[in-house]
């Protein structure tokens, strides 16, 4: 089969199957005819590619795994088996997987950095309590809102504290603010200034990225203006700490970068542990863009993420 055909069967199949796309939706982001879409799916059942896409073997799973790890260059990568590529069954799978993973690595005199967010509220109550000595957990971005959306931070804080028996550095700012004067005025503030720098110590970041949707949590808080928002959609592929970056991990516009309140994303490669928790179809290309930019040595997935940041790798080296 010659290879243009085949990459149109692979992705029309993980469309219908794996995205749940209808034939009319693929026929549309393909570009082809409905006739064409089907024909296309029949012949990724015949070629067993289908197949091969939803097989759930545990070799499976770490051959995923070592492949990631050879890939982006990761300390570890923990692939998730989810029965359904689900964005909650998703969270609710790999925010176990993470807490476990988290308990496994904390040692006396960390510092763990977190973020708040859906998928950080599933890892933190997922959380069970390890006995271990002057662990001091932090706060990495502002959190609080200008309107009434619900970011988790506080809950996330005392479940991460109460795990690890210490009292939590909150980081009680917006995330983003309007002008570069008033963050350096926040940042001057000498409580503020301990937490901040508290962050940067960490040698544990534990952390998601958000998709560049309108429903994402962070586009949901009152922080972008209409300008803002035009030049995320227009270049941005995710956040990380409310700072956005490009398919290979580049800052996409300082501007905003600099009235971002939190640690910067270049922090992330100083960590042992810079701990990636994300899957899904929304948040594919955020997580390309952050192993591209190196800010993760640990990744905690599901095994379809897992899949298409793979074949998204092979194709751009193709």
């Amino acid at each position: 089969m010659e290879t243009d055909k085949l990459n149109k069967v692979i992705e029309a199949a993980k469309l219908y199957y794996l995205l749940d796309y209808n034939q009319h939706e693929i026929a549309k982001r393909l570009g082809v005819s409905r006739p064409t879409v089907s024909r296309l799916l029949q012949t990724a059942k015949n070629e067993g590619i289908v197949q091969i896409q939803i097989r759930d073997a545990a070799g499976d799973i770490q051959n995923l795994s070592n492949e990631l790890e050879q890939k982006f260059g990761l300390k570890k990568a923990i692939v998730v088996s989810i029965p359904q590529y689900e964005n909650n069954i998703i969270k609710n799978y790999i925010g176990e997987k993470a807490a476990a993973y988290l308990a496994e690595i904390v040692k006396d005199g960390d510092i763990i950095g977190v973020t708040w967010g859906t998928t950080l509220y599933h890892v933190a109550i997922e959380l069970k309590q390890k006995f271990v000595n002057d662990v001091k957990v932090v706060q990495l971005k502002g959190g609080v809102s200008h309107l009434e959306t619900h970011t988790y931070a506080s809950e996330i804080l005392y479940h991460f504290g109460k795990a690890f028996n210490t009292t939590p550095l909150y980081l009680p700012l917006p995330a983003i603010v309007d002008h570069v004067v008033v963050k350096q005025a926040m940042e001057a503030d000498r409580h503020i200034r301990k937490v901040l720098e508290m962050g940067k110590q960490a040698n544990i970041a534990m952390f998601t990225c958000g998709p560049i949707m309108s429903e994402s949590l962070l586009f949901q808080l009152g922080y972008f203006t209409e300008q803002d928002m035009e030049m995320l959609y227009a270049k941005a592929v995710g956040d990380i700490c409310s700072r956005f970056f490009d398919m290979d991990g580049n800052i996409c516009n300082e501007s905003l970068n600099e009235r971002t309140l939190g640690i910067e994303l270049d922090e992330f490669k100083k960590k042992e542990y810079a701990i990636l928790v994300a899957g899904g179809p929304q948040k594919i290309e955020g997580i390309y863009g952050a192993l591209r930019g190196g800010y993760a040595n640990v990744l905690i997935t599901d095994q379809y993420t897992a899949q298409f940041l793979l074949d998204k790798e092979r194709n751009r080296s193709i």
